[in-house]
């Protein structure tokens, strides 16, 4: 039997390292690559083309989804899997809209995050039924994806400079999405979109 080959995309050595060690346990499950941000990652599966890559949403040089089209682009064999602690229906909804096949939080058991990288490597939707369901229920969001991502970078209360470096934004370009998003969600501040948008699975 040939094993799954995959390619681990995580900024966190700690937890990145677990997940190897977890998943090569699996007889049929094989890690081939690690990287810790977007543009190694998408190299090595580019160079390695495995059949699965286990990508983090949050990562130095950009996020999850940006990598997963980016490796769609490089090694169209190889499908994607989203682990996260940011598992919220925005981000899923997202995923989804870009033909990732698998979405689940970091909370994920060994056994089901084997059982969601076979389930994907087979070109079958692996995603947690509760962010699942919240998302059926959360509605469309009002945001587009960069006023969602600057407003979650707000959320811990960051300035507009600490933001754009985050975002890797002009500060003025982050002024605006701020701007925007809170008359979108009608909110009278960033602090109180943040609120809103989270309560409603936006961010």
């Amino acid at each position: 039997m040939t094993a799954t080959r995959i390619v681990l995309i995580d900024d966190e050595h700690l937890i990145r390292s677990a997940l190897a060690t977890m998943l090569d346990l699996e007889d049929d499950l094989e890690i081939i690559g690690q990287a810790g941000d977007v543009a190694s990652g998408v190299d090595l599966v580019r160079d390695l083309a495995p059949e699965v890559a286990v990508v983090d949403l949050q990562l130095p040089d950009g996020d999850g989804l940006e990598a997963c089209a980016r490796i769609a682009r490089a090694a169209a064999g190889t499908r994607c899997l989203i682990l996260t602690s940011h598992a919220r229906p925005g981000y899923l909804k997202r995923a989804l809209a870009q033909g990732v096949l698998g979405f689940l939080p970091k909370t994920t058991s060994a056994a089901e995050l084997a059982a969601a990288v076979r389930t994907v490597a087979a070109g079958r939707r692996a995603i947690d039924p509760e962010l699942a369901a919240e998302t059926i229920s959360s509605g469309d969001s009002p945001l587009t994806p960069r006023e969602a991502d600057v407003l979650e970078y707000a959320a811990d209360g960051a300035g507009v400079a600490q933001i754009a470096r985050r975002a890797h934004l002009a500060e003025g370009t982050v002024r605006n999405y701020l701007s925007s998003a809170q008359a979108k969600v009608g909110a009278a501040n960033r602090h109180e979109a943040v609120t809103i948008a989270r309560r409603h699975g936006w961010i």
